[in-house]
């Protein structure tokens, strides 16, 4: 590994679309309480009872929505029977083919009325397509990564740029991941596809597509801490990175977190068991990624490893915290 080394981001992804959104939003050309509907007016999806509640934007952006991840449930669940991609895999599927299968899925719960981390980004994917006529790849590039110089952030790896060799946990050491690569996590597993990110017809996942160095990620991270870096307002920033689902449970990050329009959010690190001070925000991935940024500290930390999924969950992520915090 090398500093500029370039890493598949997965889950990393999701900060950067739900910017992209939000700065359609401080365009005026969405709005948070706009219903999904208003967009993709096929995207309705229902409750167990039959009826179909309004999913907004502040929905997706809060994984409030109702939806869930093949990953987090069992192997016989309604994601799999559909044939829904998590975005990792290489399903074969457009964009819009998988949207339609997650609107055929049920809702886990009305909208609003709980937590569950979810595919509702690569949902929010489609609604900036729809909003803007042009493919995710195109405006993230152009309202983001572009104007904060994030060269190595695509959905699609350059050609001629090698990426991070992808490992997988195993028992004694790493197994280097082949293609496919079946990884036991949550609560059926994931399936992996390393070429993935090289495949230009794979749809741009607003979950988990995206790849780049830590470098540039860094820059993103920076750009929100400061005050949005005119990619957004700073009031837009400040609402991004904090709490904005009250007391929800927010089961992918675990006790004392909460979760904003696109980041979990610190609440309490004595629940967290973190180093970390409250109010600071992070996310991670499944490739073995992650970040965090400690506003109170002008701290933001990007840590990207090639291992599933312990550069994200396993002892490294927090020693870094334990190491950065040490007085």
């Amino acid at each position: 590994m090398v500093v500029d080394e370039i890493c598949r981001l997965a889950s990393m992804t999701k900060p950067i679309v739900c910017v992209t959104a939000l700065t359609l939003i401080d365009n005026g050309e969405l709005a948070l309480e706009d219903p999904v509907t208003r967009w993709l007016p096929n995207f309705r999806p229902k409750l167990g009872d039959g009826r179909e509640p309004v999913i907004t934007i502040r929905h997706l952006l809060t994984h409030t929505a109702g939806l869930g991840y093949g990953f987090l449930e069992p192997e016989d669940g309604p994601y799999h029977r559909l044939g829904i991609s998590d975005g990792l895999d290489s399903s074969g599927l457009s964009l819009q083919e998988n949207v339609a299968r997650i609107a055929s899925a049920p809702l886990l719960f009305e909208p609003g009325k709980g937590w569950h981390y979810s595919v509702a980004i690569d949902v929010l994917g489609a609604v900036v397509e729809r909003v803007t006529e042009k493919t995710l790849a195109e405006v993230v590039r152009a309202l983001v990564t572009g104007p904060l110089g994030m060269t190595s952030v695509e959905f699609v790896a350059a050609e001629g740029k090698p990426l991070a060799i992808p490992y997988g946990d195993a028992s004694p050491l790493p197994v280097r991941m082949t293609d496919p690569f079946t990884l036991k996590f949550g609560q059926s597993g994931i399936v992996y596809s390393p070429s993935r990110a090289f495949d230009r017809t794979a749809f741009p996942a607003g979950g988990v597509g995206m790849v780049g160095t830590a470098r540039d990620y860094l820059r993103f991270a920076e750009a929100i801490r400061t005050g949005g870096a005119g990619i957004i307002r700073p009031e837009t920033a400040k609402a991004m990175t904090t709490n904005a689902i009250g007391d929800l449970p927010v089961g992918a990050a675990g006790p004392g977190f909460g979760w904003g329009l696109g980041v979990a959010v610190l609440k309490d690190p004595a629940k967290a068991n973190s180093p970390v001070t409250a109010g600071a925000w992070n996310w991670s991935g499944v490739y073995g990624t992650n970040f965090w940024v400690d506003p109170t500290e002008a701290l933001s930390v990007v840590a990207l490893t090639n291992t599933a999924v312990a550069g994200m969950t396993g002892d490294f992520p927090m020693a870094v915290r334990r190491a950065v915090y040490a007085r």
